[in-house]
């Protein structure tokens, strides 16, 4: 009977941990993979998944539904050490076709002791080059930290864990991604021909394979061709407040290393219309 009550606490814990990550095994059920991608659980319960990045191939995931506005978030831990060459991704886009949408995080790993730069763009009907690149101010390999895109008619809002950093708005009379519906993607990849010095420092594949982990992922958002989740109106109308402007400033003030607005060399035909808008 004594080994039989260690026993049943025992197997109890068990089958709450069972529940806990069945209740929270995401990456198969809402997403098809590609490459190398593997799953753990954290001591949570949370499920982690893997991307890896090595000679033979990159890795991702995409979702299987599209989606027509929402909030996406993840967590994500980036590639500890020299991650020069390889570029991490959490972005929606509605398809390869020359017209595409396309709303990007994209993080462009660095060498050793360098800032991972955070690249965000927004693509409306095929015209992209709306780059505002950030230099990230933590070690986003130490541990995780929360990447969120807000969607909506209005206009579309980057976040860093409880930081705004960047809002793009839209305007009546410009290109803005508001009729495609958009799959959720994340994928690990070799960018060496851009993703570093643009292109000057490579991939040292003597690092590889590279590692991308990926959890508590979160898509609050209208399925295309479905109903708006219940509580939408939370993002649906969302717009910074003074306080989420103040931190798109300080971002802008203090870690901004380009922005499209201000490249003449680009556009030198003149910069784009929403560049002299407020």
């Amino acid at each position: 009977m004594a080994r039989r009550s260690l026993q049943l606490p025992l197997l109890a814990l068990l089958a709450a941990m069972a529940a806990v990550a069945s209740a929270d095994s995401w990456l198969y059920e809402k997403f098809n993979t590609d490459g190398t991608v593997r799953t753990d659980y954290d001591t949570s319960g949370q499920q982690v998944a893997m991307l890896n990045l090595d000679r033979s191939s990159g890795a991702g995931f995409n979702s299987k539904e599209q989606y027509l506005f929402g909030e996406f978030s993840i967590q994500m831990k980036l590639i500890p050490g020299n991650s020069a060459g390889t570029v991490s991704c959490f972005y929606l886009t509605s398809g390869d076709a020359d017209d595409h949408d396309e709303i990007d995080m994209e993080f462009m790993g660095n060498s050793t002791g360098q800032p991972v730069v955070l690249n965000t763009n927004v693509w409306a009907s095929g015209d992209g080059k709306k780059e505002h690149q950030f230099d990230l101010w933590f070690d986003p390999s130490a541990d995780y930290h929360t990447y969120t895109i807000i969607w909506n008619p209005t206009n579309i809002i980057f976040k860093v864990d409880d930081n705004v950093i960047r809002c793009f708005k839209r305007y009546a009379d410009l290109a803005y991604p508001n009729s495609k519906p958009m799959a959720l993607h994340a994928t690990l990849w070799d960018g060496s021909y851009w993703a570093t010095e643009k292109g000057k420092v490579p991939i040292d594949w003597s690092g590889a394979p590279f590692v991308v982990s990926y959890k508590a992922y979160n898509a609050d958002a209208c399925v295309a061709g479905g109903a708006c989740p219940a509580g939408s109106d939370r993002w649906m109308n969302k717009q910074p407040d003074s306080a989420e402007w103040g931190t798109i400033k300080w971002a802008e003030s203090n870690y901004l290393r380009y922005d499209y607005c201000t490249d003449g060399w680009r556009f030198p035909n003149g910069l784009p219309a929403e560049c002299s808008r407020s």
